[in-house]
């Protein structure tokens, strides 16, 4: 079974020591291997397009741009109940989700929905996440998201609907909007 990530500032015991760098980065591999939390399986689809209904479903916008990975969340009958989509743009990406149908604790679901994709991304090499606040600030702030001004998304997310903008980079609120992104 693979490692859920339940708060961002979960490190290791090491790299609190001075000079000790951040985290190894996961391998892809290790990354994307489906995970289980209090009975909810996690995985990444193997189509996107597996989680358009569940967006049809709460109304919310599928992406008009390509979607490099989605994962998905499913109860004990194998049903999706939540899902996350991920566009990206370089370095950058922007979450489209998450969005819960089900489940006891939709918002503990979104947490490893969030989580899972975060680790995903960074093995896959993004540096920037960006999010739609979309009611989830607990969530956001639980994973070291902070509040930016829509002029920092780059051309290649930038001109979508929505109010707001959350961004996560290595889940720390510590970097500053002057650093571009590499590959943006």
């Amino acid at each position: 079974m693979a490692r859920s990530r339940t708060r961002a500032n979960s490190r290791d015991a090491d790299s609190s020591r001075p000079g000790a760098g951040p985290a190894p980065v996961p391998s892809l591999a290790a990354a994307t291997v489906p995970r289980v939390w209090q009975g909810i399986g996690y995985r990444p689809l193997s189509d996107a397009a597996e989680a358009r209904p569940l967006f049809d479903y709460a109304a919310l916008p599928w992406p008009d741009r390509e979607v490099a990975f989605a994962w998905g969340a499913a109860d004990g009958t194998e049903r999706l109940i939540g899902a996350v989509a991920l566009e990206r743009s370089g370095g950058a990406a922007m979450l489209d989700g998450p969005v819960v149908v089900g489940g006891d604790d939709p918002l503990e679901i979104a947490a490893q929905l969030v989580a899972a994709v975060l680790d995903h991304a960074t093995a896959a090499g993004v540096r920037t996440v960006y999010a739609r606040p979309q009611g989830l600030d607990r969530v956001w702030v639980r994973f070291g998201f902070i509040p930016v001004p829509e002029s920092t998304l780059p051309a290649g997310l930038a001109g979508r609907p929505g109010a707001g903008l959350y961004a996560w980079r290595g889940g720390t609120a510590l970097w500053t909007l002057r650093e571009e992104p590499a590959g943006v």
